[in-house]
Formats: C-alpha cells, structure tokens, sequence
C-alpha cells in the first residue's frame, strides 16, 4: 500500500473518532439540558441567567455551564463558545 493511501485512511478514521466523541458529548449535554432546564414548552428556562448570557444564547448557541445543574466547572475543558 502506499504512503498516501495510508495517511488519507488514518485521517478518515481520526475524523470519524472524533465525530463520533462530538456526538456523544453533545447527546450528554442534551439529555442535561433536558432533565434540569427545560419548561413545560421544551424550551430552555432562562430565568436566572444574565442578560449576557440570555445574548450569548441567542446570537452564539453558548449556554452556561449552571444550566445544566453542574458544579459550574466545564468537564471538556473548553473555553469560551467559538
């Protein structure tokens, strides 16, 4: 087999590991929504937040780390929502 074949093969199956953690991580993150800060509609309860973060929600999709009923410590490490 040559090189090119084997590094265009490791890459594909780098990219599908990590699209497979990505899902994973984002079904999580649903179901917490889901179970802690939901109303009755299916929409996100806002009530609480500033209104930084009611923006940061709307225009960007970034929801705190509180309203999933954690400690307020993101797990995955990542900072910021961009």
């Amino acid at each position: 087999m040559d090189k090119i074949t084997l590094v265009l093969m490791v890459i594909t199956v780098a990219l599908v590991l990590m699209a497979g953690t990505q899902a994973v991580q984002l079904a999580g993150l649903k179901e917490k929504i889901t179970l802690g800060g939901t109303t009755s509609t299916g929409t996100i309860d806002t009530t609480g937040w500033t209104e930084n973060e009611k923006m940061n929600y709307e225009m960007h999709g970034v929801i705190p780390a509180r309203a999933g009923g954690g400690t307020g410590s993101s797990s995955s490490g990542m900072v910021g929502g961009c």
